[in-house]
This record gives C-alpha cells, sequence and structure tokens, in this order.
C-alpha cells in the first residue's frame, strides 16, 4: 500500500532586525548598545584607576623630595656640614662640589627608589579593586546572557514553552533573545504539528491494516474455502501483520525521537522482568534459557517505551541466538550513579566495525532488509531512540565467543 506524503512546509522568511512600525532613532550612533556600554564601563574604569593612581604618585613623590623643606646640608664658615652626607673636613672647591654633587644623587635616587616601590604597591592594590569591581559590573551588565542560558537548558528538558521575554534597551543581547523566542515559537509549532501528524498517520495506517486483517481472517475461518486461497490468504495475512508492524515500529520510532515531559518513577528491574515474561514463550521454543539477576533500580521515565527498550532488546537477544544451548542474560544494576540494564546473549560472532550499523533502521546482521522472520529491523533503532529521549544511552559490544552485550544507561 503506498501512502502519500505531504510536501514540507515553505520556510518562514527570516524576522526583520528592526520593527518597521517603529522610526529609526534620529541619532542611530546614540543608540546604547551592549558594545558602547561596555566600552564606556571599562573606558571608565581605567581613567578612573589612572586618576587615583597619578594621584598616589604626585603626593609619594613630594613626600619623599620634601618639598619646601631645607636642604640636606649647609655652609658654616667654609664649612660643610651634614647629617645624612660625609664631607672632608678641610674640601678644596673642586672637592667641596664633587661631594656636594654625590650627596644630591644620592638623595635622588633614595627617592626615586622608595617612590617606585610605593607606586608598585599601590599600582597592586588598585589592580585587585579594579579587577573586582570590573567582574561585578561585567556580571551585571552579562545578566541576560544567564538568563537566556537558563532558558535554554529548561527547554532542553522539552519545556518548549519557555520564553525569555527579556526587557531593557533595543540593543544586541535584546535581539538575540527575541531571536531565541521566535525560534523557540517555531519549534513549538513544528513539535505540535508533528505530534497531530503522527497521531492522524496511526489512525490513517492502522485502520486499513485493520480491515484487511480481518477480511482475511473471515475468509480464512471457511470451511470450504478451496486450499489454494487459503495458502494464499496465509502468506497474505502474514504480510498484513509484517506490515503493521512496520508502521508500529514508525510510529514509536517518531515518537521517541523527542525528549520525555511527563516522567514517573519506572522500576528498571520490574520493566525487564515483564519483557523476559512475553518472550518466555518464544525462548522456550528455541531452546535459549533466560537468566540473570535484576536488582530495583528506580528511574524518572515513561513505563511504556522503556519497557519497549527491554522487550526489544530481550527479543533479539533470543531470537538471533544458537540453535541449541543458547542462553539470554537480562541484568539491571546501578553503576558509576546510573541506572544500567543490561543484555548479554550467545549468538553467531558479530564483527565490532559492524556494531554501529546494527542501530540504523532495516539494518541487520548479513540478512536482508526484508524478507525476513525476525523483525522489521527498527528494534535497536527504536531502543537506541527511546533512551536518548530519556537522557540515556545505548552501547554494544561483540561478546567474546559470539553474540552481543547490549548496555543501556539512564540517569537516576
Amino acid at each position: 500500500m503506498t501512502v502519500a506524503t505531504t510536501p514540507a512546509p515553505p520556510t518562514a522568511p527570516p524576522k526583520p532586525t528592526w520593527d518597521p512600525r517603529r522610526p529609526e532613532p534620529p541619532f542611530p550612533w546614540l543608540r546604547p548598545t551592549i558594545r558602547i556600554r561596555l566600552t564606556l564601563l571599562y573606558g571608565g574604569m581605567f581613567l578612573i584607576a589612572g586618576i587615583l593612581l597619578l594621584s598616589i604618585i604626585y603626593l609619594f613623590a613630594a613626600h619623599a623630595l620634601n618639598v619646601g623643606s631645607e636642604l640636606p646640608f649647609k655652609i658654616l664658615s667654609g664649612q660643610v656640614a651634614s647629617d645624612t652626607c660625609n664631607f672632608p673636613s678641610r674640601p678644596s672647591a673642586s672637592e667641596l662640589n664633587d661631594a656636594m654633587n654625590a650627596c644630591v644623587n644620592e638623595q635622588r635616587q633614595h627617592a626615586l627608589d622608595n617612590l617606585l616601590s610605593r607606586s608598585l604597591l599601590a599600582l597592586l592594590g588598585l589592580a585587585v579593586i579594579a579587577f573586582a569591581f570590573g567582574y561585578a559590573m561585567a556580571g551585571r551588565v552579562l545578566s541576560p546572557l544567564g538568563r537566556i542560558t537558563r532558558t535554554a537548558r529548561a527547554v532542553a528538558g522539552s519545556d518548549l514553552s519557555r520564553r525569555i521575554e527579556l526587557d531593557g534597551p533595543d540593543d544586541e543581547l535584546k535581539e538575540l533573545a527575541d531571536t531565541f523566542d521566535d525560534m523557540l515559537e517555531r519549534l513549538q509549532r513544528a513539535f505540535t504539528a508533528q505530534q497531530r501528524f503522527v497521531g492522524n498517520a496511526s489512525h490513517e495506517l492502522r485502520t486499513p491494516l485493520a480491515i484487511n486483517r480481518t477480511l482475511l481472517e473471515v475468509h480464512l475461518s471457511d470451511p470450504g474455502a478451496p486450499v489454494e486461497l487459503q495458502q494464499l490468504g496465509k502468506t497474505l495475512l502474514a504480510t498484513n501483520e509484517r506490515s503493521e508492524q512496520l508502521v508500529e515500529g514508525l510510529l514509536l520510532l517518531a515518537r521517541s525521537d523527542n525528549q520525555i515531559v511527563e516522567r514517573k518513577p519506572v522500576d528498571l528491574a520490574e520493566v525487564a522482568s515483564q519483557a523476559v515474561d512475553q518472550v518466555h514463550a518464544e525462548a522456550e521454543a528455541k531452546g535459549v534459557e533466560i537468566r540473570g539477576e535484576r536488582a530495583p533500580v528506580v528511574v524518572q521515565g515513561n513505563g511504556v517505551l522503556l519497557e519497549r527498550i527491554a522487550l526489544n532488546l530481550v527479543q533479539n537477544a533470543v531470537r538471533y541466538n544458537i540453535p541449541e544451548g543458547g542462553w539470554v542474560d537480562v541484568t539491571t544494576l546501578i553503576q558509576h550513579g546510573q541506572a544500567v540494564l543490561v543484555v548479554a546473549n550467545t549468538g553467531p560472532v558479530v564483527p565490532a566495525y559492524e556494531i554501529d550499523n546494527l542501530f540504523e533502521p532495516f539494518t541487520r546482521l548479513r540478512t536482508e532488509r526484508t524478507g525476513s522472520d525476525k523483525g522489521v529491523g527498527l528494534g535497536l533503532s527504536i531502543a537506541r531512540s527511546v533512551a536518548r529521549a530519556h537522557g540515556g544511552h545505548i552501547s554494544a559490544e561483540p561478546r567474546e565467543g559470539g553474540g552481543l552485550v547490549m548496555r543501556v544507561m539512564l540517569p537516576i
């Protein structure tokens, strides 16, 4: 049966960065953008710090040079006396000039050294204050980015109804917030349309398949029907059943790609036990033993979808097993702060390079994409999508001796 696909809706034109209903301001260069505000902030901080530093250096220099006080030496009756410099007792004119120059230079060097050390200490203190003040002011100026980040995190948890609705000047941050709000609005409409489409497709695709199944069962129940007609009816009934499985798998895969909004406590051990009970009859028919210890592990999620993960993994482990003496080990435990479901089985040897391909839709190990009685090739794809929707992941690795070890990690 051919299902007509609806064409993709046309993309909306980009939102203009200006409101056509409002006129442009008379002086665009006076627009208080975030760049201008940060420039004025850091430039003003540097200017204030420079003024303070120059004032402190000026005061230190005046104090070190003793501006307005007496000189450190004086002439007494042809003799020079000083408390800080040494002069000869009976100097000649040249000796006296040399001694005076040496004394003045020593005092200047002392003043410069004192000025340098105190200026460095003052600069260090002002730098600490400037960095602290700049850190506080930058946090205040950039606080809208924190609001955008918190909203983005809430949206990542599938709360598409959240909006930033940032108030303030019409600058780059507000433009970013408005663009983000518009994107969330389009995403919410897209997800709502997808859910509506999945519901409509579920009804439109299931109804004719159910009608076909009913008609085939009615014809097969007729005891007077020819053998050839009964054989054809059984073949068509098996094909119809396979189509129903394919439709159910595709719809479940489409639903599980989204995050889970409504979460409830679910015991992973109980989910795994229910999956084992559903596959128990098939395992006995194939001579496969199902074992393993399942410790109680409670996670937050959707019980039906989590049961689908366990059922798909256990069914694959039973169906892709060895003909005789096979086993499937189903275990639940807590590891590294996460809930873990492990499904290991005996089976054919799986090359490591084929592991990633197993999670692709309609892909099976060394089998045709169609015509297999083991499924429709969506089990592991659905399991991976459901695990991602719960914030976890699924991994596979070849088991030594043949078979696979499937491990599902879910947050607690």
